[in-house]
């Protein structure tokens, strides 16, 4: 009973007021986001991080992590009603919810959506509660070779993984390890690209590059390309799934919760890829997969399932090991240091009530995300007829008052703009930005890690192999390394000529690239 009294004091931390009413406006900020096409948590949670200095730490984190998973959500009312996906989780919600829709069973859609997310996050919940505290003391045995190796292991996973194509993840991700060196060397004292200013000597703040790339560099970016009327919404009927509607996805719900919170946990995974994966291994297990992409109800329970599921086990690395899984979650990373908590194995015993208060807290930010979901659609609906040309210089004036106000430094503004524009540059050209923010957090981590070991270690290299977890953790990374070239020689090897053969193609490969909707 005692190792449960720290869960139950969590419930008592969430249940404050205060905590309530930053929850409350946490999943409601997410949802509204996730409907706002192009904006996304992680831009959303950096211009908003300054917002959350006056508050106490946990209350801060709360309202944070209600605004990444309440996205999940609303991002599917775009892409059932308008064919648009509001969050790129959603993406492959597009193929199946909008064919509902336009059978007039957009109800249907959103609302197996709506079970499908508070399952999957529910799930995922009572998971990271039993399973977090194990990981945690496990991690209290990882020193600095350990740290150096899972650093490495996570920066390579976000590249492999990334939306973008592979080459420009890693170069994105080798420009964010190049700014993590900016600053004085913390062993020898020696001043590193700062072209003699002191505004550079302490090294580049995580806030304003965030903000940059993720607010004012996705603005830019919408600004070009979304610029226009929207199409009309489809009409919303039956909001409540049928019995047949439910029995069909009841599986895929299950599948993508056990799919969702495994992919969440892993760095790089995230709601993205576990949405295309759960929807890939629907579409392979169905015995009509012609389904697919015409209205089937799998094809949206599956994703929305899953993106919920790995939006809340992606906290799992980011408290027990003090590593970030993906952008959204390197915002909240940062916004823990900034509120002095060092996120990793010491928090669930140095900071329980931050601990146990986050993660009790997604209990009930999806009991509220359930019970407001539909009720708000008709809101959804008229927010999304607001022109991206009226909402764009709001959120530009919010990002830059917000990035002064944390060290009242003209500079950061400039950096803000410098970042901002590199973001929009990044995006036009295919580079995705979050692998250059997560290597660019990560950095320092690997830096002074593997100079400690090497200090340790007497310059030998081999020490990483000598220790076991450090080892074990190695031998991942040789796996994580061939993968792409093993599978790309079966791949030639096993496919002849002639086009007909796609069913060799694997699974996560085919399904989600080409939809018929």
């Amino acid at each position: 009973m005692d190792s449960f009294t720290p869960v139950l004091d969590g419930f008592a931390v969430v249940l404050q007021p205060t905590n309530l009413l930053y929850c409350l406006v946490g999943v409601l900020v997410g949802m509204f986001v996730g409907v706002l096409p192009g904006l996304g948590p992680a831009a959303t949670i950096a211009i908003l991080l300054p917002l959350t200095f006056d508050v106490e730490p946990v209350t801060a984190i709360i309202m944070l992590a209600g605004i990444f998973y309440g996205a999940q959500y609303g991002g599917t009312v775009t892409s059932v009603l308008l064919r648009l996906p509001g969050e790129a989780s959603s993406v492959v919600t597009v193929f199946d919810g909008y064919a509902l829709a336009r059978q007039g069973k957009a109800g249907t859609a959103l609302g197996i959506a709506a079970i499908g997310s508070f399952v999957g996050g529910t799930v995922s919940i009572i998971a990271l509660t039993f399973l977090a505290p194990v990981v945690a003391s496990f991690a209290l045995d990882f020193g600095p070779p350990e740290y150096a190796v899972l650093a490495v292991l996570g920066i390579l996973l976000v590249a492999t993984v990334s939306n973008g194509g592979r080459l420009k993840a890693v170069v994105a991700a080798t420009v964010g390890l190049l700014l993590a060196t900016v600053g004085r060397d913390r062993f020898s004292g020696a001043e590193r690209f700062t072209f003699d200013s002191l505004s550079l000597a302490d090294g580049l703040d995580f806030v304003p590059i965030a903000m940059g790339l993720f607010g004012l560099g996705e603005i830019l970016y919408n600004l070009e390309s979304r610029d226009g009327p929207l199409r009309p919404p489809a009409k919303i009927a039956n909001v409540w799934p049928s019995g047949q509607d439910l029995r069909r996805s009841t599986g895929a719900i299950g599948r993508g919760s056990v799919i969702g919170f495994v992919l969440g946990i892993l760095p790089g995974g995230g709601a993205v890829l576990s949405s295309l994966a759960a929807y890939a291994f629907e579409k392979r297990r169905a015995k009509d997969p012609s389904r697919f992409g015409k209205g089937a109800v799998e094809g949206v329970a599956a994703p929305e399932t899953a993106n919920n599921a790995a939006a809340t086990s992606s906290f799992i690395p980011l408290l027990t090991l003090g590593i970030p899984a993906n952008a959204t979650i390197a915002v909240i990373f940062g916004a823990l240091l900034i509120h002095g908590v060092t996120p990793g194995p010491q928090l669930v015993d140095e900071h329980p009530e931050l601990f146990w208060g986050v993660v009790n807290s997604m209990y009930i930010g999806n009991i509220l995300l359930l019970v407001m979901s539909m009720p708000l659609v008709g809101v959804f609906v008229k927010v999304l007829r607001v022109r991206t040309s009226i909402l764009a210089p709001i959120t530009v004036l919010i990002t830059l008052i917000g990035v002064y106000t944390v060290a009242n430094s003209t500079f950061d503004i400039l950096l803000v703009c410098v970042f901002g524009v590199l973001g929009y540059l990044m995006k036009k050209f295919g580079f995705e930005p979050g692998p250059l923010l997560l290597a660019f957090v990560l950095g320092s981590l690997l830096e002074s890690s593997t100079r400690r070991s090497l200090i340790l270690f007497d310059g030998d290299v081999t020490g990483f192999l000598t220790r076991p977890i450090s080892g074990t953790l190695v031998a991942v990374l040789v796996v994580v390394l061939l993968l792409p070239l093993v599978a790309r020689l079966r791949r030639g090897g096993a496919a002849p000529p002639a086009v007909e053969t796609d069913d060799t193609a694997p699974a996560a490969d085919r399904a989600p690239v080409k939809p018929r909707a």
